[in-house]
Parts: structure tokens; sequence; C-alpha cells
């Protein structure tokens, strides 16, 4: 009798691995394993439209209970699997029951890295990464005065902006130099940071978060160059870590992740591994590399499930995020680092450009704010390996467009 199909993680990946091996014509049984209550559900808007009341609860739901039961999927949530047994072929549940498997579909995602410094218990400190944390934030920020974000990352920016149009005082510590350091070019950077600041929003640099000190629910901030911060309360972005214990415990190869090719096959025989949780080797940043993305989630997830019903589909996507801060949205197709040469193309001043990069002479990036039409173009020339050179990116006359079709 056929063990079917195991999906631990009912996480964008997950659920895109199910419906790919169904669609591809996987007719063996298909069980997607989850720790949370929640049908699958969107994330980006959980740090934005959620937070601002303007995205209910159930329509965040990616499918719904008739969807999965349509498609012979049967979901198992609120079960945490806790072990794997490589030679049985076994997950098991907390609680000890256990599910047998013929493949499996490890997309557990990332979870969100916690402060480890005095007074990081206290009540009021929140993190964001799972629905059950919004629904969490969204009242204490509806009370809250003082709000304090540790992090300029993503999801830090992303509440400050929520925080700041609701008239909420907002304090952001970042330890970097920049905002998003790692992730865009100092021009994006020091754009958002314009824009941040003309909201109100107090933004400190180099500062690293020592100590949270304080009498109740009011905190006080404590960072390395002694400066404190009232907050009644804090928003802690700080980055991610890879969910990957499943397969360090069971000897998989893992490193900032879980190892897998472009399938999303891990080095132990039919156990596979996509989304968040996952590192691979990624022909555009010519490195191996573990992303949080949407994207790349479900791409990931695709192939895993192509490959397991038998129909290989390598998964050769150029990333590609987003974010949205107030009026601005940023969208980023490639991986920019390392960098050697960009150009702007557009008005700065207008809120409409984009920030095109070159390594070795080669279009590797480009970041857009309010361009969605750049980045269309943009995903296609990197695709394609095309690179208009650097002077015809920054040259409002010469047609992208054009260039693509050899024109």
């Amino acid at each position: 009798m056929s063990k079917g199909l195991v999906i631990v993680g009912a996480s964008y990946a997950g659920v895109q691995a199910g419906i790919s091996a169904r669609e591809k014509g996987y007719q063996e049984p298909i069980r997607i394993v989850a720790d949370e209550i929640h049908l699958p559900y969107q994330r980006p808007p959980l740090s934005k439209a959620f937070l601002q009341g303007d995205f209910a609860h159930n329509s965040l739901f990616l499918r719904g209970d008739d969807y999965f039961k349509g498609q012979g999927i049967e979901m198992v949530l609120g079960h945490r699997a806790v072990e794997l047994d490589r030679a049985k072929n076994r997950i098991t549940l907390e609680g000890g029951d256990s599910l047998p498997f013929d493949s499996l579909v490890i997309a557990t995602g990332s979870r969100a890295r916690r402060l480890t410094i005095p007074g990081a218990e206290r009540d009021g400190i929140v993190y964001l990464r799972t629905l059950d944390d919004a629904l969490t934030l969204k009242p204490r920020l509806e009370a809250a005065s003082d709000v304090v974000i540790v992090g300029g990352g993503f999801i830090g920016l992303e509440v400050a902006s929520t925080a700041a149009k609701t008239g909420k005082k907002v304090t952001l510590i970042e330890a970097q130099s920049r905002l998003l350091e790692r992730a865009v070019s100092p021009l994006i950077s020091q754009f958002l940071l314009d824009i941040h600041r003309s909201h109100g929003v107090d933004i400190r640099f180099n500062e690293a978060v020592v100590a949270i000190e304080g009498t109740g629910a009011v905190h006080e901030v404590i960072t390395s160059s002694g400066l404190r911060v009232r907050a009644d309360l804090i928003v802690a972005g700080i980055g991610g870590i890879a969910n990957d214990e499943l397969a360090v415990q069971a000897g998989i190869a893992s490193a900032n992740g879980i190892d897998v090719d472009e399938h999303g096959r891990t080095d132990a025989p039919n156990i596979y591994a996509a989304g968040d949780v996952s590192n691979h080797h990624n022909n555009f940043a010519g490195r191996r590399v573990r992303l949080e993305a949407v994207q790349n989630a479900t791409d990931q997830g695709k192939a895993a499930g192509s490959m397991i019903a038998g129909k290989p589909e390598a998964y050769d996507a150029v990333p590609r995020f987003w974010s949205d801060q107030y009026d601005a949205k940023l969208q980023i197709v490639g991986l920019s680092a390392p960098t050697d040469t960009a150009v702007v193309r557009g008005d700065m001043t207008e809120g409409k450009f984009s920030v095109f990069y070159y390594r070795d002479g080669r279009l590797t990036a480009v970041d857009s704010i309010n361009k969605p039409g750049d980045q269309m173009i943009a995903r296609r020339l990197i695709t394609a390996s095309l690179s208009p050179t650097p002077e015809q990116a920054a040259d409002l006359a010469f047609d992208l467009k054009k260039f693509e079709a050899g024109k």
C-alpha cells in the first residue's frame, strides 16, 4: 500500500508542492502537516494591510478547505512534527502519533530571531512571522502610543510605516549604518530613510539594543550608546532562522538551511525541501543562498512537487522581492551583491526610479520605487542574460524593450 507524500509545513512552498504534484499527475495520498491551526495563509499582508485593518482575517487564506478536499490533499493542522526517521520513512508528531511516507517535503519556513538581552522576556515585546503573531500585535499596536522597532529590515520598516500612518510615535533602532544594508543600494536606503523621517519616524543607526527595563507595561529600551527610549510596545524584526531541525537531527546536509538542488532534492533519497528553510545554489547570484521570499518559496515548491510526480521542472527563476512602505512600492529583481556599478534610471525626487546593478559588466539586479514596468523588463533581461550598458540603462531615451527584442 502506498504511503504517499507527506509535506511538513503549510507554507507557500508546502502548499505549492502538494498542488504541483497533483497537477503533474501524482495519484497517491498527500498530507500537509502544520503546527499552526490555520489553513495556509498569505504572509506579506501581516505587516501592512492586516495591521491597518484593510485585510479581514478570513481573506488571508490561500485556499479554502473545500479546495484541499477536492484535490485529495489532507490537512493535518495543529500537529508539530518532531522527529524524522529516515530508515523507516516516518515522521513522528508531538504526542507520539506518526505518519509514514514514500516521499517527504520539508517546507517548515523560518522563525523570528529572538532578542537575547536582559529584559527580553518582558511582556509587550512582539515578533511578527505568523498569523498568530499578527493577531497579537494588531490590538497592541492600536492601543500603543510609543512604539520602538528593533531592526531596519523589511518587517521592521513595514511595521514602522503602518504605525506612523496611524499617528504613533515611532523610534526605529538599527545596528547597521543604513536601512536594508544587505539587500539594497545606499541610494534606495537613503530614499527610504527620507520618507520614514518625513513621516516622523526617529531612526537611530549604529545602535545595538543591550537591555530592556521598566515597570509594568512601560518599557525603556537601552542602547549601546546609553540612549534610553520609552516604549509601551516593542516590535523586534532582527532576522529569521531556518526551521531545519528535522533535517539536522536526521543527518541531512544543512548549512544555513537544508541543502537542496534545482529540483528541491536533499542528499537523502525521496526527501525534499523548499522555501525559506532551504539553501540552494542560485545561478543568478553565483553562490548558495537561502532566500526568504514568496516567489522563491512558490517556485521551489513547484519544482519539488513536479519532481515527485516524475515530471521534473528545475527551479531557475530570477529572485524577486517587494515591500510596501507608505506610498512607495519597492520591487527587487535579481541579487545585487556584490556589485561594482550602479546607475539610476528615472528621477529620485519624483519617487519613481530604478537602480540598475552590474557585476563584471553584466546586469545582475534592479531595484525599483514605483516603477513596475522597469521590473517587468528587467526580469526578462536578467533571465535572458541581456545587459544594456550602464550608460544605456541610465538614459530614459534608450528603449529597453527594443534592446530586448534586438532592434
